[in-house]
């Protein structure tokens, strides 16, 4: 029996178009009702995705066409969230590959395709961009083949089907002479080349928990697809958890997709993608299954961690004055509760019960989490991030890194020499003809570590930089990253015109004149290796005496703006980046005063 059912997940990497052409087939599924407002970029729910451009969290949705029921889950772009796109390729059976019709294939788009071909899906490719200027559709396409090729595809996924697309215009077409009307040409490809679920309605329940949602009415909310069986609200089910233990439950609420929404099910069937309430306890890879014959799926295995940082509580000064939550108890609870539903993340105890140690999958993945949480009212310091080492057939081995730059001309010596002080090797460069260059490396991830300040530096803000995991190797030599020491403030107090400006010629502020700072606080990068200790409190001592030159208007140099990005690469091994709802602020662990 064919299910009326097709479940495709949408891959791609970052800022390729993912989300908008999600919105343009929701737009013109249907799904809105005449004169509703559609806001865009629909499938990014949440503040955080809305502001960086990007997806951070799988989602789903469902359109409906020519009566068959079409789930799409859109999926991150960036490597960091790794552990979202694992999880919900289990879910499908089919995927749609974007690739920029002029950037053509990026590291990232390696990483989502590798872990697609792995399934065995056949992708369908979409190039997508067409209408901008310096668009090649079909370089973008044999760009395509030949990363199919190296990744190890099999004839059948080689012979992939490819679309040219514009997902800000609405259209999408299988040839470029072709008038683009609307997605149409996309709705009948996913008909086409995805093929129905493969499931056994006859057989025993099997539900695979792959996302995990919260409801302050339903509690936990697990989201899976059913491989096996038929499930019914209010049915008696078992979940068995990844110890192989049986929790006897009942599914209290039983959900459906439709569009953007969440509709309730009296019952869903094999193959369909659905959300449950009823297991306060399930994590992500369980099984939900039948209580007579409780039968457990493989577990979802998702890549390690490669970094780590040392969260822990606020010691600082101005400690408890800008947080809500800011004792060990609330941090440790908030850092257990992200686990749930971040599977990519690693929490582990230490000797304090001040600091955890937190492992993630990169620096995006980990300062996502820290920003979240300020934002949520916490308290807290972290250190600087650490790459994790591992052993490799008896032998030390740290992760390596595929590295990508889009960058203009002038910037390629400055650029080479930097990373090849970081220990990179340049594999590939192309020079493109409206005078940029493309350069790929491979380097260490620790020689990543502080690097993208440094970037937009040589480049000037005007290069591009992607990289992603590429496998553990042995240990290189030491990677030379910050030369610069930092100025730190001498005293508590607030800082002053005159001192930042008496200081300009020691080193770049990272403060304004007004800014509270304490003792040990970092204020800004020192123009030398040594750190140096100033007084950026002092005033100007006030004499009975006008100064000829006193109403000269002085103007002070720009400071260096430090985002909570910046000063995570930017902090040293003795150093911690203190972060409070209202403020990020750097500082030394232990300070030994240099006077000056």
């Amino acid at each position: 029996m064919t299910l009326p059912i097709r479940n495709v997940a949408i891959i791609a990497h970052v800022d390729h178009g993912k989300t908008t052409l999600v919105d343009a087939l929701l737009k013109q599924s249907g799904i809105f009702r005449e004169g509703e407002e559609v806001p865009d970029c629909v499938m990014d729910s949440n503040d955080l995705e809305r502001e960086r451009g990007i997806t951070i969290l799988s989602k789903n949705t469902a359109v409906h066409y020519k009566d068959i029921l079409i789930n799409i889950v859109d999926t991150p772009g960036h490597a960091d969230f790794g552990g979202e796109v694992e999880r919900v390729l289990g879910m499908v059976d089919g995927c749609i590959l974007i690739v920029d019709a002029n950037e053509g294939p990026m590291p990232q788009t390696r990483f989502v395709l590798k872990k697609a071909l792995e399934k065995g899906l056949r992708p369908i490719v979409v190039v997508n961009k067409i209408d901008r200027p310096q668009a090649d559709p079909y370089g973008a396409v044999d760009k395509v083949l030949d990363l199919f090729i190296e990744l190890g595809a099999d004839d059948d996924q080689c012979e992939f089907p490819y679309l040219f697309a514009s997902g800000l215009q609405g259209y999408a077409k299988a040839d470029l002479k072709d008038e683009g009307v609307d997605v149409q040409p996309l709705f009948e490809s996913i008909l086409r080349h995805v093929p129905p679920p493969v499931g056994d309605v006859s057989k025993p329940l099997q539900l695979q928990v792959t996302t995990l949602d919260y409801s302050d009415y339903l509690g936990r909310i697990v989201i899976g697809k059913i491989h096996n069986g038929v499930i019914k609200a209010g049915q008696q089910a078992v979940l068995v958890t990844e110890s192989g233990e049986i929790v006897k439950t009942k599914i209290s609420k039983l959900m459906g997709f439709e569009g953007l929404q969440r509709v309730d099910l009296e019952e869903a069937f094999a193959g369909n993608i659905v959300a449950v309430a009823g297991f306060a306890n399930a994590n992500i890879g369980e099984t939900i299954t039948c209580p007579n014959e409780p039968q457990a799926l493989p577990l979802i295995k998702v890549d390690e961690p490669t970094l780590q940082m040392t969260f822990s509580v606020n010691d600082s000064p101005f400690a408890g004055q800008e947080g809500d939550y800011v004792t060990s108890r609330q941090l440790r609870d908030r850092l257990m509760r992200e686990l749930e539903t971040n599977v990519a993340l690693r929490v582990d105890e230490t000797d304090s019960p001040d600091k955890f140690l937190v492992s993630g999958r990169g620096e995006l993945h980990l300062g996502i989490l820290i920003e979240t949480m300020r934002r949520e009212g916490y308290e807290f310091q972290v250190s600087q991030p650490q790459v994790i080492y591992r052993e490799v057939k008896g032998q030390p081995c740290e992760p390596y890194e595929v590295l990508a730059l889009d960058i203009p001309e002038e910037a390629v010596g400055g650029c080479i020499e930097r990373l090849g002080q970081r220990k990179g090797e340049m594999q590939n460069m192309h020079v493109s003809g409206n005078g940029r260059t493309q350069l790929e490396f491979v380097i260490p991830a620790r020689g990543l570590i502080g690097f993208r300040g440094e970037f937009m530096r040589l480049t000037r803000g005007d290069g591009i930089m992607n990289h992603s995991f590429l496998d553990y190797r042995p240990i290189s030599g030491d990677v030379e990253t910050r030369r610069n020491g930092v100025i730190i403030a001498f005293e508590e107090g607030v800082a002053t015109f005159y001192s930042l400006k008496n200081g300009e010629d020691r080193g770049v502020f990272f403060i304004t004149p007004g800014t509270r700072v304490y003792k040990g606080m970092i204020v800004g990068e020192h123009n030398r290796p040594q750190d140096l200790d100033l007084n950026v409190c002092k005033t100007k001592q006030l004499t009975n005496h006008r100064s000829a030159t006193g109403d000269e208007l002085v103007q002070l140099q720009a400071p260096a703006e430090m985002s909570l990005e910046r000063a995570l690469e930017y902090i040293g091994p003795e150093e911690l980046v203190e972060v409070t709802p209202e403020s990020v602020r750097l500082r030394k662990v232990t300070k030994k005063l240099v006077r000056r």
